[in-house]
């Protein structure tokens, strides 16, 4: 493990595996740098891979209040310290953050991967994630954890059921202790994702979304990739959120090799 200080001091914790280019692992909600260890391994057979801890989880500290600009800064640190240059991918609310960093970073960003921004502009997704919102904020507020977490996994399909069971393993604690940082990826940073200037990130770019994945993530990927100018779509058969890592590494190393 090394770290890295970003601009507002907080330490920002990273692990760095391989040789060759620099491919920095920006992954979504309540997700550690170890989330990202099988695909890190595949990947380091032709980049540098970095995968680190994002504000707030793991190693890495975190400054209050929060601000969306900060973790774009804790990117631009991470840069400055692999050489001043690198290519992002994005998982998830990870790639509203990859985005934004290729939007202000600019020449710094040598590439963007984006898999399946969580974004559906449709009315009554719309309506749901508000309540959604309401509901996060309040857990969050009274300091009720294990509700925030339950919420956030039943959003993403899981069931009370699975949700009872995941509460006796020792990963319940884990993801507990990273409740807070709920707020950050599915309030503070998805909301922004509406007003990114995508037509102006004209870094290579491959946008993709998986074939067994709900038909909003396919919707929102078409329309990312059509404005961005120099965006790839691909679809990744069979694939759902959790993209395979194999699957993943793969189609990485084409677009990126």
């Amino acid at each position: 493990m090394k770290t890295v200080a970003s601009k507002d001091g907080t330490k920002i914790a990273y692990d760095k595996q391989g040789n060759g280019p620099v491919l920095i692992l920006i992954l979504g909600a309540l997700n550690k740098r170890g989330s990202g260890k099988k695909l890190t391994k595949l990947l380091s057979e032709q980049f540098t891979v970095v995968s680190y801890d994002r504000r707030g989880r793991g190693d890495s500290t975190d400054t209050q209040p929060y601000e969306v600009e900060k973790e774009i800064d804790d990117i631009d640190a991470l840069i400055d310290a692999l050489g001043g240059s690198s290519s992002l991918y994005g998982h998830s609310s990870g790639g509203v953050l990859a985005l934004l960093a290729a939007e202000k970073l600019e020449e710094k960003v040598q590439g963007v991967a984006l898999y399946e921004i969580p974004y559906d502009d449709d009315p009554e997704a719309q309506k749901a994630a508000k309540e959604y919102r309401r509901q996060l904020t309040q857990f969050l507020t009274e300091d009720e954890r294990g509700d925030a977490v339950a919420l956030f996994v039943s959003s993403v399909g899981v069931t009370d059921k699975q949700i009872a069971a995941m509460q006796h393993l020792p990963l319940w604690k884990i993801l507990t202790a990273m409740a807070p940082t709920l707020a950050y990826d599915t309030v503070e940073i998805i909301k922004r994702y509406p007003n990114i200037d995508a037509q102006s990130i004209g870094n290579s770019a491959l946008v993709m979304y998986g074939g067994a994945s709900p038909d909003f993530m396919a919707k929102t990927a078409r329309k990312l990739a059509q404005i961005m100018p120099n965006a790839k779509l691909q679809s990744l058969e069979d694939q759902t959120h959790d993209v395979k890592p194999d699957v993943m590494a793969r189609t990485l190393m084409q677009f990126l090799g």
